[in-house]
């Protein structure tokens, strides 16, 4: 049977760190405050000519090398973003550019922190359809620059980069397995940016109900991961790693308690990039796989929840 497999990974970050202490000289904030209630220590944030586009390059490239995959094999590429360079054309067009790929299709796809498990299981579909044969499945974030640096709350939390998998359809057992998707628009109010083209005309800024997102994404996430289990004929005991959306410390360990699983099954990054939405899981999983946690046949299980609300998973052996 032919699955959809990762065949390589890759991730970008920008030059510029900048951790709790250097927050809090733009914010009435503190390191020991930041850590404690998130997790986070830092976060990587794009300078002058680092955009979603150039990071998501980057990490695009990346991914190519770990597969050994040319970019000509490249005939379908998924730019998971809510900070795309331009309202249009899509971004994941000129990575297409960038990358020097001129068939197939590119486009970008908004479904904010869970983006990517959106990106990831559209371009399982398509190959295992036969509409592509190899795909480029990128998260890219420049959340930096929706922040309102004023609002402690929320300009702690987020980070920008990139992360991406490059997928080929092969026969065997290795491969995207399982996947779910929901979504329930009526809890826009709790995380959204205050503007848009068609409405205020502006770009605008991220704002959240911190307190309301915490208890929906532990719920709506330990359920999502219950479903695709089911679907893929497992149990928790069954996986090897977690990578979920970075978020937040407690939201983490408090959906692993949930699930009853240990906290050392989650591959954790977000104390060092903070959270870089529809790019956290890629990023967190090239990291686990460059630091010899995520090995080849390993199962892995992928989750994430966003504003909208949006939120699903991806279960591969990897």
């Amino acid at each position: 049977m032919k699955h959809t497999v990762i065949a390589g990974v890759g991730s970008a970050l920008p030059r510029r760190i900048m951790s709790n202490d250097d927050i809090s000289k733009i914010v009435d904030t503190t390191d020991e405050w930041i850590t404690e209630r998130t997790g986070i220590k830092a976060r990587y944030i794009a300078g002058e000519g680092e955009t979603t586009r150039s990071l998501a390059a980057e990490a695009a490239r990346k991914a190519l090398a770990h597969g050994g995959i040319s970019a000509g094999e490249v005939d379908l590429i998924i730019l998971a973003t809510s900070t795309p360079d331009h309202t249009f054309p899509a971004t994941a067009t000129q990575v297409q550019a960038d990358l020097g790929i001129t068939q197939g299709a590119a486009f970008d796809m908004q479904a904010v922190c869970s983006g990517f498990v959106y990106a990831l299981t559209t371009a399982d579909a398509l190959i295992k359809t036969g509409q592509a044969t190899c795909a480029l499945v990128i998260g890219a974030e420049t959340f930096s620059r929706i922040l309102d640096w004023t609002d402690r709350s929320t300009c702690v939390l987020f980070g920008d980069g990139a992360g991406a998998f490059v997928l080929k359809a092969e026969e065997g057992t290795r491969g995207i397995l399982a996947s779910k998707l929901r979504a329930d628009g009526r809890y826009m109010s709790k995380l959204y940016v205050d503007g848009g083209p068609s409405t205020t005309k502006t770009v605008g800024h991220l704002r959240m109900e911190g307190r309301e997102v915490f208890k929906h994404a532990v719920a709506n996430m330990a359920e999502v991961i219950t479903e695709i289990l089911k679907i893929g004929n497992m149990t928790v005991t069954d996986i090897d790693w977690f990578v979920p959306h970075q978020a937040n410390k407690r939201i983490l360990e408090s959906t692993a308690k949930k699930l009853g699983v240990p906290n050392e099954k989650f591959i954790v990054t977000l104390d060092q990039h903070g959270n870089t939405s529809a790019a956290s899981i890629p990023l967190a999983f090239d990291h686990g796989v460059r630091h010899g946690q995520i090995k080849r046949g390993q199962t892995v299980l992928m989750e994430a929840m966003g504003g909208g609300f949006t939120w699903g998973g991806v279960l591969a052996r990897y």
